[in-house]
């Protein structure tokens, strides 16, 4: 059976070369021939004859998904960044319009609340590697902290790129006033800089921190993080909202009501992400669960609109192909077309999970773990 994986596997170089920067291998698009022992001549031809039949769907799903992609309207594709996201509009498979439309402030707020992260950032390497009896020790897996704590507490090279960054924020505090924030954020961050400070201070000055003493310090700053996060937040809310109110008059109802739109984002922000948040108050809810695409990247791509583009298309294509290729089953029809891969509804029912159970059920998998002495079921 083709699976929603093979598709993934090398079938668009557009993708991949997008993607990755660069060219996939011939080995990508022509399977190996198999060279196990015993296997004669004409098998080994009618195996790759069987192989071509999925080359061929490759091929054809490529060429179908590159026309796709060059059609697509309206869409919205957003990017995830520092200052708020760059947005960008597609009206018939082209950028119309590319605009980052969060005020500034949200910067500027989340420039300062991030600072804890900086000085964490620092010392990280250099805690022990053994979790200290803190009141969210429990929450701390210890194997996580000693891949994080790789140089341990022996060593005092942390104190010159402690007091670079402290530099930093040194100069951000004289500054602090100049910006003409709101009152509430300045104070705000004001303390959050000399929280900062007076822990580099203290750290550099007995040559020894530890993660007590950290938490003592980062729990400190975090009433005024708070606020940071609520300006950044409201600022970031009026400003994807606004933009959505200027590009629904530019596309009008009509076309807005199926509107597409695909945020990237890196792993650790693609689940509630802030920006599909605001969006999807914008778009028509009766479609938000299959037009508003959160799509997860291991990093910023060289291309982004290419990329959400050609998922997109995939996506789309996927949608409509599930129904047609697959319309007796529409419990393995909603894997095709969702994030699920296609096999997982089989593997679940061989490995004894609940038939329809999501693939990341821990209850199917772990029960089913040979390692736990239990078996798969065989096929049927």
């Amino acid at each position: 059976m083709v699976t929603r994986r093979a598709f993934i596997d090398a079938t668009s170089a557009v993708g991949a070369t997008t993607l990755l920067g660069t060219t996939p291998a011939a080995a990508a698009t022509t399977a190996p021939t198999p060279s196990a022992a015993g296997v004669t001549h004409a098998e080994r031809r009618a195996r790759d004859a069987i192989r071509a039949a999925n080359v061929g769907m490759r091929a054809s799903y490529a060429a179908l998904k590159s026309e796709l992609s060059t059609r697509l309207s309206p869409v919205i594709v957003v990017q995830n960044d520092a200052t708020g996201g760059r947005f960008t509009l597609i009206r018939d498979g082209s950028p119309s319009e590319t605009i980052c439309p969060v005020p500034e402030l949200f910067e500027l707020a989340k420039s300062i609340s991030h600072v804890p992260q900086g000085l964490f950032s620092i010392l990280a390497a250099y805690v022990s590697d053994t979790v200290p009896n803190l009141p969210n020790a429990s929450r701390i897996d210890p194997h996580d902290l000693d891949m994080v704590a790789f140089r341990g507490p022996g060593s005092v090279d942390w104190i010159g790129p402690l007091q670079e960054y402290a530099t930093t924020l040194t100069t951000a505090r004289r500054q602090l006033v100049n910006a003409h924030l709101p009152r509430e954020l300045e104070l705000s961050c004001r303390k959050i800089l000399d929280e900062s400070l007076t822990f580099v201070r203290d750290s550099v000055r007995d040559e020894t921190f530890d993660m007590a003493s950290f938490t003592r310090f980062s729990a400190a700053t975090y009433p005024s993080i708070r606020t940071t996060m609520a300006y950044a937040a409201s600022a970031q809310i009026s400003g994807v909202e606004g933009l959505m109110r200027k590009w629904r008059a530019t596309v009008g109802d009509e076309q807005w009501k199926d509107l597409y739109t695909v945020v990237l984002s890196i792993w650790t922000t693609s689940e509630a992400n802030q920006a599909s948040i605001i969006i999807r108050r914008c778009m028509n809810p009766t479609k938000v669960a299959t037009h508003l695409i959160d799509l997860s990247t291991v990093e910023i791509p060289r291309d982004p609109i290419s990329v959400a583009l050609d998922n997109l298309a995939r996506i789309v294509a996927d949608n409509v192909s599930a129904e047609m290729v697959l319309p007796t089953d529409p419990v393995v029809a909603d894997a095709f077309k969702g994030k699920e891969d296609l096999l997982s509804v089989e593997i679940l029912r061989q490995l004894g999970g609940p038939a329809g159970a999501p693939a990341t059920s821990a209850s199917a998998t772990e029960s089913a773990c040979p390692l736990l002495g239990k078996k798969a079921r065989p096929p049927v």
